[in-house]
Parts: C-alpha cells; structure tokens; sequence
C-alpha cells in the first residue's frame, strides 16, 4: 500500500505538469510549431500533406489576408518562413511561373500581413527548389509502390 501511494505522490504532479503540456505536444505532433519551420524552405504538397502545407494552413488562420491571397494566387510549391524581432515572414515560391512572394506581419500583436512581389526567382533558386520538389516526389513514389507491393494484412 505504502508503494501504490508513493506512486500516485510522483505521478500526481508528473500528470499535472503533461497536461499543461499536452496542448504544446499537440502542436508538435501537428507540425505546427514556429520552432520546427523557423528558419526553413518548407515543400507546399496537399497529399500527402508536408509541413509546407500544414504551415500554411496554419498560418492562413493567424492571418486571413494570406487566406485570401492563396484562394487568389494558389498554392505555392515552396514556403520558406523566418521570424526576427517581432515580424513574422514568409515567402511562397510558385516555380511554374518562376516568382516569388514576401508576406511580413505587421506587427507580433496584429492578424495583418504585407505582401510585396512578385519578385523573379533566379535560375539557380529554380533548380535547387525543382530538384528538392523531384526527389520528394520520387521518394513518395517509392513509398506508394512499396505499400502496395506489401501483402494485406
């Protein structure tokens, strides 16, 4: 008896301390994280949905005039998204047409973003990000057939 209430001693405070933690692990487990796309060039793929999508997504609910600009431009094959001091940025990569975006917020306490561009992509941004896009690709692929070559189970 003596152990059972030793336990629930070390686990009272443990269970309390994981469930004000449980929206942050929701978070992470969603990708949604600022820490996990900071300073990143993210691919914008619907299936199966990438971090890039997730992002955006995301961030289309802190800022609706972003929400508004995608229904407008479309999804963006890249997202590239930083944060220094206060101002939140974002670019979106469209390779197709070969442009890009930048999205700054206004301020940290605001729900506005500022957009500029298009701006041209440079040939080698072009080709590192077409080869990123081509080998994600691949690698779904491979994932696809290997699922289906598996036997059900």
């Amino acid at each position: 008896m003596k152990r059972i209430c030793n336990a629930w001693f070390l686990l009272g405070p443990a269970l309390v301390l994981l469930s004000a933690c449980q929206p942050v692990t929701d978070a992470w487990n969603a990708g949604w994280t600022e820490a996990a796309a900071h300073d990143q060039i993210m691919l914008v793929r619907k299936d199966p949905p990438s971090l890039g999508q997730r992002r955006l997504l995301s961030q289309s609910g802190v800022y609706p005039d972003l929400g508004v600009f995608l229904q407008r431009q479309g999804m963006p094959d890249f997202l590239a998204e930083t944060t220094t001091h206060d101002r939140h940025f974002l670019i979106l990569y469209y390779l197709e047409s070969k442009r890009a975006y930048a999205c700054r917020a206004k301020a940290a306490s605001t729900r506005q973003i500022e957009f500029t561009g298009p701006y041209p992509i440079t040939q080698r941004e072009y080709k590192l990000l077409h080869g990123f896009k081509q080998q994600a690709n691949g690698r779904i692929a491979e994932i696809t057939r290997a699922q289906a070559a598996a036997p059900a189970q």
